[in-house]
């Protein structure tokens, strides 16, 4: 008997910018999945997205492409404070759900998308597609083998200089701008791959632009046995790599964001090396996860579930709120 045919799932794209012209180049490294419209404001934009990724359909408004029969899911890469509104009307609209991170600016909005995708029973899911890369499944690995031993430091950080733009999408409050935001969930999520629990202490320092936005941050979060010292910016470029220090050994992920390699230290000498040979950025990995799982009917993921998204968001609640400004 012949296997059963995999449903293709349709994907709307909401605007046009850089992040959602990555997802586009990389869902065609993935199987039985295809973008079937873009929808953005501005319609040079649209059309340039159109051709550049050979999409059949355009809008110029969001909710016409949430009323599209033909998209199945939706992929959010609006500035973060619209990520709410697009996820509720593309839900509402039967539609299933990729936004990008932060998925929104508050537990308590967090918490209405879970209610909204629970009552429509369509798939909600953060993207926070680092989770998936085969380097840091490979870390993770490594760690819960015990190839490095006691967990006793994790370093983390992530920063590129954006030059300060009082207009600037970064920089506009009113578009919760800041390094926090927009940078700092990378090394948060980072570390709660690996620290899953809640930290006994934490401080930190936020640096702030001349708007008041957060532009650079440092913290450090003590836990039972080790402690955890991340970094974000918006001053300047960063080493963006990760690092487990463990009692045996440590394992070093460069550019841990969209990492492609990892190494297991001992000695100073490399025991082990990982490297993908991937054909897409990354994305590719996430956008296949989603799709298997609305295929199965889920509500949420089972990789980055919505417990993870509500901690992402307390961490940079408990940042803000502890850390000293200067």
């Amino acid at each position: 008997m012949a296997a059963k045919k995999e449903k293709v799932i349709k994907w709307g794209v909401v605007t046009a910018g850089r992040i959602t012209h990555t997802f586009a180049r990389d869902i065609k490294h993935c199987v039985n999945t295809e973008i079937a419209a873009v929808a953005s404001r501005d319609d040079e934009k649209a059309r340039r997205f159109q051709l550049e990724h050979s999409v059949e359909t355009t809008y110029d408004n969001y909710q016409a492409l949430f009323n599209d029969e033909n998209v199945d899911a939706v992929y959010i890469g609006s500035p973060h404070t619209f990520h709410f509104e697009h996820a509720v009307a593309a839900m509402r609209a039967g539609k299933h759900i990729l936004c990008e991170k932060p998925i929104t600016t508050s537990e308590s909005k967090l918490l209405e998308l879970m209610s909204v995708a629970t009552e429509e029973k369509v798939f909600l899911m953060e993207a926070m597609w680092t989770w998936f890369l085969p380097a840091i499944k490979k870390a993770r690995d490594w760690y819960r083998s015990g190839k490095i031993g006691e967990l006793i430091h994790l370093k983390c950080d992530f920063g590129y200089h954006v030059p300060y733009c009082e207009s600037g999408r970064e920089y506009d409050p009113k578009l919760a701008g800041g390094c926090l935001f927009d940078m700092g969930i990378y090394p948060i999520a980072f570390n709660r791959l690996f620290n899953a629990s809640a930290p006994k202490e934490m401080q930190g320092n936020i640096h702030r632009a001349p708007n008041g936005v957060d532009d650079d941050v440092i913290w450090q979060l003590k836990y039972e046995n080790s402690i955890s010292s991340l970094h974000t910016s918006f001053r300047a470029r960063l080493p963006n790599s990760g690092h487990l220090i463990g009692t045996e050994g440590t394992i070093c992920i460069p550019d841990f964001f969209r990492s492609i390699e990892c190494s297991l230290m001992r000695d100073d000498k490399i025991e082990e090396r990982f490297q993908d040979h991937r054909k897409g950025s990354g994305f590719e990995f996430q956008i296949d996860h989603a799709c298997k799982r609305i295929r199965q009917g889920e509500t949420q993921s089972d990789v980055v579930t919505w417990k993870d998204s509500l901690n992402f968001l307390k961490d940079i609640e408990t940042i803000r709120q502890k850390a000293i400004s200067s």
